[in-house]
């Protein structure tokens, strides 16, 4: 979603400000803009587009720009995506300048009474609702304008304020949407995501829901809304800024595609007990007990985190026997769902800041369920609001189109099945069985990545057609999914996910020559059944594409085109078959000409309803 920098120091902001709004373009935006707090008062710039055209306007800045400022990439909600709706915004008077990521869910009731009160607005957004109520309190200190003002606000909010006559000073204030500050020597640093100022600090404090946090060069302050005292934690950052670099590589995304034996590899290191068959996840050791009594478990998430639970589901019913639903995080947290008493709740979600995610999450809570959290984001407010969890250690993800955060997401769902699976009904030779195939997955993705090349001269038979069907079946029905989504999310083409046999109800009257198919066709219990599938599609004028074991020779007599991935388990094809999935959406999305890496109207973190 939205982008948020603010820096209070000893240095010039200008070059901290532009260059962590750059970092944070991976998030998705329409708009840019800056304020500082210069000796005659605020300025502001912002335009339309990228960060490049408010660097262009604000080339005259130079240097000695002073050392307070706030900057923001916008993501429109309320308000055409345009300059004046572009944030920062200020008060009708310029005292004070405001960037915000969030919704004012009230703002509309709040606009009016100022509106009565002979306030002028100048834009459509619900941002400049706050910034005029914040000025409107204003008269010296302005942490306590930005704190009467939160308290009229209903919905979600991270904020950075700076005021006309305040160098030195930087206020900040989150409830949902998170803020991350930076602890340096004579400097501060306020984000959106820790992205925007590794390179100057990995010291940081994550901030809390109804958090406000005061921050001159020196020093800082955090208080609850409520101004009762908070004593914060200080974290490290265990990445570097050298994670954020593409690293030769055209795109993030083909960088973290390329990733993938590392992130699953650091996804399972210090977890995966091969010789005792076995795993162990310490994030859930306070509630093992309950695990071994589980009836019933739900996982919650969305997007590609759904995807990821539906294999979920089939992993742990097959060899835990654990009864397993998966919902979609924004149905789940507006209907009344039935949580029994050995019910366990996992959520799932790459940034730990998905809104949905988190309602369901506290919707749970409220229900007294105990929930786990399966996300990337260390200091997140999923990890920090449910009950234990897991990490991914994937590194940032920045290609706004998942791929090594699902496929790490994989491999927790398959250390957690077989921690289940140990428990209750599998034997310590079908545990290391599981285990030694799971131990051999990086390398085996290793030799997928090989045929990159081989993937790019197949996408471009297929970059020109503008609608795909995906066929899977089994553990490769999500798989289909997530391959239909990837190719949506970056090429902007229509593609449909199905369970093979399903096509037949329905989705084969769309099949001609002008709509290809890709069909996951493993050579495992039901490989006959997905064969006579590929033949209803081709008996359709439909070509084929396969994904299919290695030394399966009949295929080919089925399929247009083949790419191959190593044996394994049932259970783990999906860790190998996403990876062609992953590169041919990419190569298409690349031959089209598509802005990959922020592939429009969508965001990474996906902070509002």
């Amino acid at each position: 979603m939205c982008g948020i920098v603010g820096y209070v120091g000893s240095n010039d902001a200008y070059p901290v400000l532009i260059e962590g709004l750059s970092v944070l373009e991976y998030r998705g935006y329409d708009s840019a803009g800056i304020a500082l707090v210069k000796e005659k008062g605020l300025e502001v710039y912002k335009d339309k587009g990228k960060v490049d055209n408010l660097r262009s306007i604000t080339t005259q800045i130079g240097k000695n720009s002073f050392g307070t400022g706030i900057a923001h990439t916008r993501w429109a909600t309320h308000g055409a995506p345009s300059k004046i709706n572009a944030h920062p915004h200020t008060d009708q008077h310029s005292k004070i300048a405001l960037v915000h990521n969030g919704i004012i869910e009230n703002y509309s009731v709040i606009k009016e009474h100022l509106q009565n009160e002979g306030v002028q607005f100048q834009t459509e957004t619900d941002t400049e609702v706050l910034a005029q109520l914040v000025g409107k309190y204003y008269e010296g200190d302005l942490a306590d304008a930005v704190r009467r003002a939160l308290l009229e606000v209903e919905g979600a909010f991270g904020i950075a304020v700076i005021a006309h006559d305040k160098p030195g000073l930087l206020v900040g204030a989150r409830r949902g949407s998170p803020l991350v500050v930076g602890v340096g020597v004579d400097e501060m640093f306020l984000a959106s995501d820790a992205a925007a100022i590794v390179a100057h600090t990995k010291d940081v404090i994550y901030l809390k829901d109804n958090n406000l946090i005061e921050m001159t060069p020196q020093e800082y302050s955090i208080t609850t809304l409520d101004n009762k005292k908070i004593n914060p934690e200080i974290t490290t950052i265990e990445w570097s800024a050298d994670a954020l670099a593409k690293g030769g590589y055209d795109h993030f995304m083909l960088k973290e595609i390329f990733e993938q034996p590392e992130t699953i590899r650091n996804a399972m290191r210090g977890r995966l007990l091969t010789d005792e068959g076995a795993a162990r996840l310490d994030g859930l050791n306070l509630v093992l007990q309950e695990l071994r009594g589980i009836q019933r478990l739900i996982f919650v998430a969305c997007g590609t985190s759904w995807h990821a639970a539906l294999v979920g589901e089939y992993m742990i019913e097959e060899v835990a026997g654990i009864p397993v639903e998966v919902e979609y995080a924004s149905e789940f947290r507006y209907r009344n769902p039935i949580i029994g008493p050995n019910t366990l709740i996992f959520v799932i979600s790459q940034s730990g800041e998905t809104a949905d995610t988190l309602a369901a999450l506290r919707e749970a809570s409220f229900k007294g369920a105990t929930v786990l959290g399966i996300c990337n984001a260390v200091g997140s407010s999923i990890a920090r609001e449910t009950h234990g969890g897991v990490y991914l250690h994937a590194g940032p993800e920045i290609g706004v189109a998942s791929t090594k955060a699902f496929t790490s997401q994989l491999t927790v769902l398959s250390l957690l099945t077989l921690l289940l699976g140990r428990m209750r009904r599998i034997s310590n030779s079908d545990g290391v069985s599981i285990a030694k195939a799971l131990e051999a997955v990086p390398d085996q993705v290793r030799e997928i990545l090989k045929q990159n090349d081989a993937i790019r001269e197949i996408a471009e038979n297929y970059a020109r057609h503008n609608n795909f069907l995906y066929l899977g079946r089994s553990y490769n029905f999500p798989v289909a999914l997530e391959g239909a989504l990837k190719l949506k999310e970056i090429s902007y083409v229509h593609a449909e996910g199905y369970p093979a046999a399903e096509m037949k109800h329905g989705p084969i009257a769309l099949i001609d020559k002008d709509m290809p198919s890709v069909v996951i066709a493993m050579k495992d219990s039901i490989y006959d059944k997905v064969i006579s599938n590929i033949q209803e599609v081709k008996a359709r004028g439909g070509s084929v594409i396969a994904i299919a074991t290695e030394g399966d020779t009949e295929i080919a007599k089925h399929a247009r085109h083949v790419i191959y991935i190593p044996k394994t388990i049932p259970m783990l094809t999906p860790l190998l078959s996403v990876i062609p999935l992953q590169l041919l959406a990419y190569h298409i999305a690349a031959l089209r000409g598509c802005e990959i890496d922020q592939p429009r109207n969508l965001a990474k973190s996906v902070t509002v309803e």
